[in-house]
């Protein structure tokens, strides 16, 4: 009888140190993949397959800034096409790298309700379809 509570008592310690280590592991797994969504150049951004894409649209240009697990993404032989659709007013616009971002040059329209579509395509990947709605 003795022996059957102390293979007890050491199968419930073994049991809840177990679910300890699987709970504390998971928390800092999780924790580590934590990163800021904020937009980091006054636009807006929207998470796809575990990337920020962040839109911005000026009155000369409109740009795409692309962060991997909160860390700019290489935009070598990158490429992207964005649909603005504002009241009634319709653009599109191809873009390509510049620097640090995807970027194209025009006139461009964007206001309160401002909805966007970005189908981006990056080297030996899928292309992606980002959405955007400006408030």
């Amino acid at each position: 009888m003795r022996s059957r509570k102390l293979f007890t008592r050491i199968l419930t310690t073994a049991a809840l140190t177990a679910i300890t280590a699987f709970t504390v592991g998971s928390h800092s797994a999780v924790a580590a993949d934590k990163h800021d969504h904020a937009p980091k150049h006054g636009g807006v951004v929207t998470e796809v397959n575990h990337m920020d894409i962040e839109l911005v649209v000026k009155a000369d240009a409109v740009q795409l800034y692309l962060r991997d697990h909160g860390k700019a993404m290489k935009l070598d032989g990158a490429s992207a096409k964005v649909t603005l659709l504002a009241g009634t007013a319709k653009s599109e616009a191809a873009l390509t790298p510049a620097g640090d971002r995807l970027e194209a040059k025009g006139t461009f329209k964007s206001a309160p309700g401002t909805k966007a579509v970005a189908v981006i395509s990056l080297p030996g990947k899928a292309p992606v379809t980002a959405r955007f709605s400006y408030k």
